[in-house]
């Protein structure tokens, strides 16, 4: 089964991305799944490196970084990115600079879309 989740909210602040995210990671160990991942609007940010959150707290860049380390494809909104002052060098390993095109394509090849 193909699964995209799409992620909206901001990294902090609500637990949307941080459900979405641990979901995507239960999703990933399930055999003969594909899963893709697209950070759209402030949830750009969740792709961002050099988190720092305090001890015992989740962080959604090490999240994410296994889920790359699982070949997840991680695409993050380049405009959402530009808008909020991101880099494609500020992005955290395994995650990408994105397309609304790619998110097209992506949405046409999912069995399933999840929006959080």
């Amino acid at each position: 089964m193909k699964i995209l989740v799409v992620l909206n909210d901001p990294p902090y602040g609500t637990e949307l991305c941080y459900n979405g995210l641990r979901l995507a990671r239960s999703l990933a160990q399930q055999p003969g799944m594909e899963l893709k991942v697209f950070l759209l609007g402030d949830a750009a940010a969740c792709g961002k490196a050099k988190q720092i959150t305090p001890s015992g707290y989740y962080n959604l860049e090490r999240m994410l970084g296994s889920l790359g380390r699982a070949n997840v494809e991680i695409g993050a909104c380049g405009t959402c990115m530009d808008a909020r002052g991101i880099a494609a060098e500020d992005l955290a390993q395994g995650v990408r600079r994105g397309t609304l095109d790619d998110l097209t394509s992506w949405t046409v090849w999912a069995d399933k879309v999840l929006v959080f």
